[in-house]
């Protein structure tokens, strides 16, 4: 949580900025706004002051496991370069090694965990990837996300609809061109 002194420069720094656009940051619609702001960044920046991501639970498999995949999971996140939001969909899946399997629910928290910070799109993807091999140690991982971003829709090029696909293997998923294809055909559907 950003504690109450950042937030008072972040209120501080929004008074500044309507100020600068021309506004007045006293009138009824904005009195209020440079708090809502401060409050805000510290929901959707709550990573930066986070501890390291821990929750999870691991469990133990009696059989074999392959590719574990989960679909559409919706994200957000800050576009780094101006802070407006990027949001789409993350595809995970892995391939279970040492006889266990991560507590489904968990993967979603890490892209959560993951997406709560300033980011771009393609050091995301890899973050994700990452943080997944460090918690359970699979045999591959594999990440795609789709996401639209308001820094290209509502500014500079202007072109709202417009989807980024970035993706990350490793493993098995970058080694086996059959396992990266049907992860592909299994995203796909």
């Amino acid at each position: 949580m950003i504690d109450e002194d950042k937030q008072a420069k972040i209120r501080h720094a929004v008074r500044e900025i309507l100020t600068a656009v021309g506004e007045d940051p006293d009138r009824p619609g904005l009195v209020e706004t440079p708090d809502r702001v401060a409050r805000m960044y510290a929901e959707v920046f709550a990573t930066k002051t986070a501890a390291p991501f821990d929750n999870y639970k691991l469990f133990k498999v009696t059989e074999p496991t392959e590719m574990v995949l989960l679909k559409d999971i919706p994200f957000y996140s800050m576009c780094e370069h101006h802070l407006l939001p990027f949001f789409g969909t993350v595809q995970v899946a892995y391939v279970p090694q040492h006889d266990q399997v991560i507590g489904l629910s968990k993967i979603p928290r890490l892209i959560d965990y993951c997406s709560q910070q300033p980011n771009v799109q393609e050091r995301l993807t890899v973050t994700i990837a990452k943080e997944l091999q460090r918690i359970l140690d699979p045999a591959g991982v594999a990440i795609s996300i789709t996401a639209r971003h308001m820094c290209m829709e509502m500014r500079g090029v202007n072109k709202p609809g417009v989807q980024t696909e970035s993706s990350y293997y490793s493993g098995q998923f970058r080694d086996d061109l059959d396992l990266k294809r049907e992860f592909l055909q299994r995203i796909a559907k």
